[in-house]
């Protein structure tokens, strides 16, 4: 457990430093290269690593061991981390949508918008290539260590990096193409929301489904199912019910054993399939296991 939050850590900190050179940098080059976009993208940028110190603080939570009050440990605080993230993209996505739709509708009643400088098209390419890379970076780690919380911060990287692209393109396009075109900026920064509140919707509604306590999918349980019949002993397990608590999985079923088995011998069965399961799932797999009597053919 400690070095699975190790590299939560470790990865969440590169990423935090990351993003906050990168919001101070997107946020100068959009107010003094005059873009809209520009400004959006570095509120994003922001939203990045306020996540980033959520998921820090959540994961010192999660290291806590089992206790009194909570028998099944702290997992689901990082369920709730993941859910913070996916609504603070989707405020922020919100919000970008409004400030450009609202420039928009400006140009359309004439207002002049100014042309964007190159300084906020660097900035957008900067944006791109870094927060690609920490994509890359943290989405291997989050999956490496099964934690939702930090697979969602990387799809936060990859979000910007998506929006930064539209960024680029809406600056370059009203750079390139003159200042009839300087509307593409405000455009620009309507797509990036939509980028952003795709994302957020994703993530959000796979953190309330497994606070809502979902079972896990169809193809999951076959195989918890299959890994239980390969146990000798187990005539016939079912009842099966399974949830998720953050990184770990709980599993309560009931399985049918030889009625002529002793209790010691009906006892060893289940721990076979606890240990089976385990050795599948990982060792923090929460299972119980209700032991039946039946005939050998399976009949009760």
């Amino acid at each position: 457990m400690k070095r699975r939050s190790k590299q939560a850590n470790k990865v969440t900190w590169i990423g935090f430093s990351v993003n906050v050179i990168l919001t101070l940098f997107k946020l100068a080059a959009g107010i003094f290269g005059k873009s809209t976009a520009m400004v959006a993208d570095a509120f994003h940028s922001l939203s990045d690593f306020i996540t980033d110190i959520v998921v820090l603080l959540g994961f010192k939570f999660v290291d806590k061991p089992k206790d009194k009050s909570h028998n099944y440990g702290h997992g689901k605080i990082e369920t709730l981390v993941t859910v913070f993230i996916g609504a603070a993209l989707f405020f922020v996505g919100v919000r970008v949508f409004f400030v450009g739709a609202r420039r928009i509708f400006s140009f359309l009643q004439g207002e002049i918008i100014t042309s964007p400088e190159w300084i906020a098209f660097s900035a957008a390419a900067v944006s791109v290539i870094a927060k690609e890379g920490l994509y890359r970076y943290t989405i291997k780690v989050g999956k490496a260590i099964s934690s939702q919380a930090v697979i969602a911060n990387a799809w936060h990287h990859r979000s910007d990096s998506f929006s930064s692209i539209a960024t680029m393109i809406g600056i370059g396009g009203a750079i390139f193409l003159g200042d009839k075109w300087n509307v593409l900026d405000p455009i620009a920064a309507v797509i990036v929301s939509f980028f952003i509140i795709k994302t957020s919707v994703n993530i959000s509604v796979a953190g309330f489904n497994e606070l809502m306590e979902s079972s896990l999918s169809d193809d999951v349980e076959d195989k918890i199912l299959n890994t239980i019949r390969s146990v000798d002993g187990v005539l016939s397990p079912h009842d099966l019910k399974t949830r998720s608590i953050g990184h770990y999985i709980a599993i309560d079923l009931h399985v049918d054993v030889d009625k002529n088995l002793t209790i010691v011998e009906a006892h060893r069965i289940a721990t076979n399939v606890e240990n089976k399961v385990k050795e599948s799932f990982g060792e923090e797999t929460l299972i119980s296991v209700h032991i039946e009597p039946a005939e050998k053919n399976g009949e009760k």
